[in-house]
């Protein structure tokens, strides 16, 4: 008999059951799918004992005290500013656009962020109102830059141009006109020291939580006793799909270990071409700053085969989303949480910090 059921070990299910273990002393099953815990977080050393992310980078980043604080309690941190560079045309680029992107692609020095403001200022075509990514992009920097920096590698990420997406995709990039390279300006920047691995295993090393993997919690429902459910898998397959399926975005991972120190000059190179099918290379020790004369890349290829990894922001499919949340609404004893479950495009901080909220609610009776 338990208390609660959670499916899924991603940080979602996973905060919630370190939470509802260690502080209301209740018994949890932890089911997943796959065969480890932690979700697209997941990283694992490779052959060559380079620390590789085995779901894409995820790079720690908030402004949140009480989310930095509460993982702190499971990891050491490693500080960590994450860089990305554009590759356009065999040329890299800084990503976000700043004043040194400016530079280099108008082949101009800016010797002050007011003459590269100016020039942004000069380019921009204002919109109103700002209605997808499309508008959000060209209201700040023009066309031309949009193209180049935005149009293609948007629609090799979600096979959508960003005039289909919603204006918070694209708004999720600032734009600056100083040197700022840094890909993130949030308070908290960090990597776990030990990898992600060790953070879910500290999280869930707990005497009242049991973890089940490889099982499909359908499997089991049927035949586990509990009062409450948590589910942070995708909401449509929860529903049997009644309503249809709701699009999600997977990517296909490519790995090659290359007996060379580095292969970039930056842990990642997005390539915006569409001449180049895959959208990014990460190279994996940067994240880990390991040392090391061999070193670890993978490609990323978009699709819609295989896990979902994100939910796809249009108008059209959250309309979709919701006669699914109306569906949840006749449910008792079961709490939906999480991107896949909430089918929205939450930042890792994000998903801690709901998780943290409904634990609060839970906590409180409600």
């Amino acid at each position: 008999m338990y208390d609660f059921l959670i499916v899924g070990s991603g940080f979602a299910g996973s905060v919630l059951a370190e939470r509802i273990a260690s502080k209301l002393d209740k018994r949890i099953l932890l089911v997943e799918k796959r065969n480890h815990i932690g979700g697209n977080a997941y990283d694992e050393f490779d052959d060559n004992g380079i620390l590789v992310h085995r779901y894409g980078p995820h790079i720690f980043h908030t402004n949140s005290s009480k989310v930095f604080k509460y993982l702190s309690n499971f990891t050491t941190w490693r500080f960590y500013e994450h860089k990305v560079m554009a590759n356009y045309q065999n040329k890299l680029y800084p990503i976000p656009i700043n004043r040194t992107t400016l530079e280099k692609y108008f082949n101009k020095e800016f010797r002050k962020d007011g003459y590269a403001r100016k020039l942004l200022n000069s380019l921009s075509e204002k919109r109103h109102p700002i209605l997808n990514s499309e508008d959000m992009i060209v209201n700040q920097i023009g066309t031309e830059l949009f193209k180049v920096f935005f149009e293609t590698y948007t629609y090799k990420q979600w096979h959508k141009y960003p005039k289909e997406l919603n204006a918070s995709v694209c708004g999720r990039i600032p734009i600056r006109v100083d040197e700022d390279d840094r890909y993130f300006s949030d308070k908290y920047q960090f990597m776990p020291a030990e990898g992600y691995h060790i953070l879910f295993k500290n999280m869930l090393s707990n005497r009242n939580i049991e973890v089940e993997l490889n099982t499909d919690y359908r499997s089991i429902i049927n035949s586990v006793k509990f009062d409450k459910l948590i589910y942070t898998g995708p909401i449509d397959y929860f529903f049997d799909f009644v309503h249809g399926h709701l699009p999600y975005r997977s990517i296909r991972f490519e790995y090659e270990s290359l007996r060379q120190e580095y292969f970039q000059p930056c842990p990642q190179v997005n390539y915006v071409d569409d001449s180049v099918p895959f959208t990014r290379v990460v190279e994996h020790k940067y994240l880990s700053g390991q040392k090391s004369n061999t070193t670890t890349i993978s490609k990323e290829y978009p699709q819609f085969d295989g896990e979902p990894f994100y939910p796809i922001p249009t108008d059209e499919n959250r309309s979709a989303y919701k006669k699914y949340k109306a569906e949840t609404g006749e449910l008792k004893n079961v709490i939906f949480c999480g991107r896949l479950a909430e089918y929205q495009y939450y930042n890792m901080d994000q998903v801690i910090a709901n998780a943290l909220k409904i634990f609060n609610k839970i906590a409180n009776g409600k």
